[in-house]
């Protein structure tokens, strides 16, 4: 919660900053939710390596 309200009083300062670059902050925020948003698909790599040494 206190995070919250930090949150709320540091972009409430800065919003001439943060609005104005708004399109830069998103290009930057694109690359760090491909990589800790991909952290899930990797199980399925393994389960075919298992699959075809069973053969």
């Amino acid at each position: 919660m206190l995070a919250a309200i930090a949150l709320f009083f540091l972009l409430r300062e800065h919003w001439a900053h943060v609005s104005g670059n708004w399109v830069y902050l998103i290009l930057l925020l694109c690359p760090l939710m491909h990589l800790f948003g991909h952290g899930g698909h990797h199980g399925g790599h393994r389960s075919n390596d298992t699959d075809s040494e069973k053969r």
